[in-house]
């Protein structure tokens, strides 16, 4: 048999199997599975929720629903990475913030920086927003209304990022997210669980500023903050 009549016979034999012949598919082995990161969308979040931060503050940017978006200069969204694992929330913008548009940029935001660096953390690595996005005048404390007006707002931020840490600076920003008018006193130094992240309440850097004498519970809610995050790798 010539190599021709031989390879027409090989051929005539395969094709009598042909229906059981399983060829396993080529494997993509161009790049390592990526984890997907699970979106927590909160209760009360800005319906439909938008499909990323960006998007959210074009959407928001010129919110006029309650006295503050008259009296404002700029409207303060936020500042740092959009997938961050920990979010940092404060009370509401002040005077640098609101002319500026970036959220603790005055000497509160300098005296963050100071103690995120002194725990090992960069300020580019975090998220950084408050429970108003408009500053109050007078840097007086935000209202029950107005903190209402803004909840869907910073809770379509928490829902977009989904971090697995946050860390409320003083006690509106603790109050808002738990719901309670414990003090301080009985809040810092906690960690607490929430909507399937862990919560962390210290006082606002603002405190610390006037009363220098009390950075060291700072100093230690940050390490505690550190070891909580080097958990989580």
């Amino acid at each position: 048999m010539n190599k021709a009549d031989a390879a027409r016979e090989y051929l005539s034999t395969l094709a009598l199997f042909e229906d059981e012949i399983y060829l396993p598919a080529k494997a993509d082995v161009s790049k390592p599975a990526q984890p997907v990161s699970e979106l927590r969308v909160l209760d009360g979040s800005l319906q439909p929720l938008p499909a990323s931060l960006a998007e959210l503050e074009q959407q928001i940017k010129d919110c006029t629903r309650c006295a503050l978006g008259h009296t404002r200069t700029k409207f303060v969204f936020g500042d740092g990475d959009a997938k961050a694992r920990i979010v940092f929330v404060g009370e509401a913008p002040g005077h640098d913030e609101d002319q500026t548009g970036v959220p603790f940029v005055g000497r509160a935001g300098q005296l963050l920086n100071q103690m995120l660096s002194e725990a090992d953390f960069d300020r580019k690595d975090v998220y950084i927003c408050n429970t108003l996005k408009c500053r109050p005048p007078g840097n007086r404390d935000p209202e029950p209304e107005e903190k209402a007006t803004c909840r869907p707002y910073l809770r379509a931020q928490l829902s977009l990022i989904s971090p697995e840490i946050i860390v409320c600076l003083g006690k509106h920003a603790a109050n808002e997210l738990l719901g309670t008018d414990l003090p301080m006193k009985e809040l810092r130094g906690r960690v607490i669980p929430w909507e399937g992240m862990q919560l962390l309440v210290t006082y606002h850097p603002a405190y610390y500023l006037r009363n220098m004498s009390q950075k060291v519970h700072g100093d230690a809610d940050f390490k505690l903050l550190r070891e909580l995050f080097d958990k989580l790798n």
